[in-house]
């Protein structure tokens, strides 16, 4: 591809709003397979889809996840809630991924372990699909349902570590987010009810019930939220902490069950 071509590319990009448009140039040669292609992926790139959207996949914890339409967009804040779930969990622990979305947090927990026993829950068909193919390397098993209805009964009282990226944005912010996520993803990803909070404090209230003894629940949140969420997780029976990422922006709750 010629030199004025990759220009035009990087024009069209910034002037349609991409802050990252010479990034996303070169990702999007990359990707494409001919002349024609790559001339469509541009177009539609600057219309507005995201571009986890118009590649199909996304960089995560060094993994390649694949993102289908309408499917949430795994933020890089939300690698510190691996990297704190890898620190508390041991080769061959159950893992149960709430709310999984493409199923990221999972697949890079599975991968920086080596090895979980690992579980992945949604509520939508197409979250569970995506999720479906971006876990299989890890031998994970999806569940389309309701939090932890969806889940075996036979994992009670035997969890190691609940993950949960649940949605967090009070109904009334969610215009207030960035275009693309407002009119390409899912609003069931994003709505955390008129405080942001429902799906926390719903995943909090059951995670005694799955949690071993010693077993932790960790969920992202905002760093505004987060007391809120400490209350939710303490009045749980939790032992809780919190852990902050100043340069990403990445709150994470973690709440441990007692031993007794």
């Amino acid at each position: 591809m010629d030199e004025q071509t990759g220009k035009s590319i990087i024009y069209r990009l910034r002037s349609s709003g991409c802050v990252f448009a010479e990034e996303e140039a070169r990702l999007l040669i990359s990707e494409s397979r001919t002349l024609e292609e790559l001339k469509k992926m541009v177009e539609i790139r600057a219309e507005g889809l995201p571009l986890e959207h118009v590649i199909g996949y996304t960089e995560f914890c060094g993994l390649r996840i694949e993102i289908d339409p309408e499917v949430f967009i795994p933020r890089k804040r939300t690698e510190f809630l691996v990297r704190q779930a890898k620190s508390l969990t041991c080769i061959g622990d159950i893992v149960i991924d709430q709310c999984c979305g493409s199923g990221a947090v999972g697949a890079a927990l599975a991968g920086v372990l080596g090895g979980a026993v690992l579980y992945s829950v949604d509520i939508d068909p197409a979250a569970v699909r995506c999720a479906a193919r971006n876990t299989a390397a890890f031998n994970g098993r999806v569940f389309q349902g309701d939090l932890y209805k969806a889940l075996p009964h036979s994992l009670k009282g035997r969890v190691n570590i609940v993950v949960a990226n649940t949605p967090y944005v009070p109904a009334d912010a969610i215009k207030l987010l960035p275009r693309e996520a407002r009119l390409y993803e899912p609003r069931l990803a994003l709505d955390g009810g008129k405080d942001g909070l429902d799906l926390q404090r719903r995943v909090a209230k059951e995670a005694p019930l799955w949690l071993a003894p010693g077993g932790h629940l960790l969920v992202e949140t905002s760093e505004r939220q987060s007391s809120e969420t400490i209350e939710i997780f303490s009045s749980n029976g939790l032992i809780t902490k919190i852990a902050r990422d100043n340069e990403l922006d990445a709150t994470v709750v973690i709440g441990t069950k007692p031993n007794y």
